[in-house]
C-alpha cells in the first residue's frame, strides 16, 4: 500500500527559534513605553501653552527677590541714619554720668573734710573739759584712733554660700543657715567687751557705746554702714588674757557651735599690736552742774523778817 505525502495545507508551520524569548523581543522592539510616548507627545503639542505659565512663574520669583533685596537695603540704609543718632545720644549719656559721678565724688570729698574737722573739735573739746580724765574718757567713747596690743578675729560664711548677713539665726524664713547674722556678731562683740577689751572696731568701724549692730535684708549694718564679709573684728587689749577670757566665754563657744554646727569659718590669733580709726559720727554730750541750793533764800528771808 502506497504512502501519500502529507497535505501541506493542512500541517502547521514550524514554531520560530526565539518563540520562547516573545517577552524580551517585545522589550527590545518597544523600548518607550507607549504611555510616556503619548504624554511626550502631549507635552510638545502643549508646550505653547505651558510656556506661559513657567514664564509667568519666573517673573514672580524676580519679583520677590526684588522686593526683598529692596527691604533689606531701606532697613541698612535707615540703620545707617540712625547710628550717628544713638552715639551721639549714647555719648551725651556717658559724659552726663561722668559729670554728675565727679560732682558727687567732690560732695563726698567734702561730707569727709567736715566730718573730720568735726571730729578733731569734738576730741580738743574731751581733752580740754575732761580734766585728769579726758584720755580715758576719749579713748572709751572712740573719739581717738587707738593702737597697742589685742587680738584679732575674723567671722565668715561658710564655703557655698552667698555673701551677706541677714536676721537672727532663729528666724524660719531664712533656710541659708550657714551665713553670719547680726546676732552672730552682737554675741562676739559683747563677750569680747566682756571679756576684757578696751576698744573694738568691725572692718574698720570703730564700735562706740552708742554703736548698733542691725541687720538690713541680707546685709549686716554697723552704725548704718553695711558690712562685706569676713568680718574682720580687732580688738585692743591683753591680747592672751583677751583671747583665753574670750574662748572660754559664753559667747565664745557659741561661736565655735557655729563653727561646728554650721561650718562658719572663724579665726582668731594674738597681736602684739592693732590699729583702730576713731568714730567717723561721734555725738558728744555735755552737761554743766547746777549751783547747790543751801538755803540763802530762807535765811535771807528770816533776815529781812528778824
Amino acid at each position: 500500500m502506497s504512502q501519500q505525502p502529507p497535505d501541506r495545507s493542512t500541517v502547521s508551520p514550524p514554531a520560530r527559534p526565539d518563540a520562547s524569548m516573545s517577552l524580551l523581543t517585545n522589550v527590545m522592539d518597544h523600548s518607550l513605553d507607549d504611555g510616556y510616548a503619548e504624554a511626550t507627545a502631549k507635552r510638545k503639542a502643549d508646550g505653547s501653552a505651558a510656556m506661559p505659565r513657567t514664564l509667568k512663574a519666573k517673573l514672580g520669583l524676580a519679583a520677590g527677590l526684588v522686593l526683598a533685596a529692596l527691604v533689606v537695603t531701606l532697613g541698612a540704609a535707615e540703620a545707617r541714619v540712625s547710628a550717628p543718632v544713638l552715639a551721639k545720644e549714647r555719648e551725651e549719656l556717658i559724659e552726663r554720668i561722668d559729670t554728675e559721678t565727679s560732682a558727687a565724688d567732690k560732695l563726698e570729698s567734702q561730707v569727709d573734710k567736715a566730718r573730720d574737722d568735726v571730729g578733731e573739735r569734738q576730741r580738743k573739746a574731751l581733752e580740754k573739759h575732761g580734766g585728769d580724765q579726758g584720755q580715758l574718757v576719749a579713748l572709751l567713747s572712740g573719739a581717738t584712733a587707738v593702737r597697742g596690743p589685742g587680738v584679732k578675729l575674723v567671722v565668715d560664711d561658710a564655703k557655698g554660700t552667698d555673701q551677706g548677713g541677714g536676721g537672727p539665726r532663729e528666724t524660719t524664713g531664712f533656710t541659708d543657715t550657714g551665713r553670719v547674722r547680726d546676732r552672730d556678731m552682737q554675741r562676739v562683740v559683747n563677750g569680747l567687751w566682756q571679756s576684757g577689751a578696751e576698744a573694738i572696731s568691725i572692718n574698720g568701724q570703730r564700735l562706740t557705746a552708742l554703736s548698733a549692730i542691725r541687720a538690713a535684708g541680707d546685709a549686716i549694718l554697723v552704725d548704718n554702714k553695711p558690712l562685706v564679709p569676713p568680718y574682720t573684728v580687732l580688738a585692743v587689749g591683753d591680747g592672751k588674757r583677751l583671747s583665753t577670757a574670750f574662748e572660754d566665754s559664753a559667747d565664745g563657744q557659741y561661736l565655735r557651735a557655729l563653727k561646728d554646727t554650721f561650718d562658719i569659718r572663724t579665726g582668731m590669733s594674738v597681736q602684739d599690736e592693732v590699729r583702730l580709726p576713731a568714730a567717723p559720727s561721734l555725738i558728744v554730750r555735755t552737761a554743766e552742774p547746777k549751783a547747790a541750793d543751801t538755803g540763802s533764800g530762807a535765811a535771807d528771808t528770816g533776815k529781812g523778817t528778824s
